[in-house]
């Protein structure tokens, strides 16, 4: 029989570690900080969530009462851009009224006016119709309707236009023009 003895045996080198954890206490700590840390790190990301959570709805709210604050100003300044605007559209009426544009003139019924620098006589007679108008241009009786534009000879050389632009029941609004 052969002894062998303690010296025999090949050692392998053993960490300073691995005998700590070789202890039966020790191994069930290190198990049980391992798992601490992991519950902890589960916990501290939990409530950052939740943080994180509770910020965004705040935001939120905060994002909604400044866009319902802003619809508001849009609708009230919507409110002010229409009123300026009917108010110019009235201010321009009134203005063409007074000052028509050039060679533009506003006849009423059973009217005539001296145009194109004295060369035309232009009269409505009588009131407008839904289909047209009946124009009196230097003595000649002319049915018209809205576009329609006139040619008068005033001379051999000289050919005037006279345009109906509109009318309604009252008015009619004629531009005349020779060259």
């Amino acid at each position: 029989m052969t002894y062998t003895t303690r010296s025999d045996r090949r050692r392998q080198p053993r960490s300073g570690l691995y005998g700590w954890f070789r202890a039966r206490g020790r191994r069930l700590l290190t198990i049980v900080i391992i798992l601490a840390v992991i519950i902890g790190a589960y916990v501290v990301g939990l409530e950052m969530s939740r943080r994180d959570l509770a910020d965004a709805k705040q935001l939120v709210q905060q994002l909604q009462l400044e866009s319902q604050r802003f619809k508001d100003v849009v609708a009230e300044q919507n409110a002010k851009l229409t009123a300026l605007q009917s108010t110019a559209a009235a201010l321009r009426a009134k203005l063409d009224e007074l000052m028509p544009s050039k060679d533009t003139y506003q006849i009423a019924g059973n009217q005539s006016l001296i145009v194109a620098n004295g060369r035309l006589t232009v009269g409505l007679v009588g009131a407008p119709t839904n289909q047209g108008i009946t124009v009196n241009i230097n003595g000649k009786l002319q049915m018209a309707a809205s576009g329609d534009v006139i040619e008068v000879s005033v001379n051999p050389s000289t050919i005037c236009h006279v345009r109906i632009q509109s009318f309604d029941m009252f008015k009619a609004l004629v531009t005349a023009t020779c060259p």
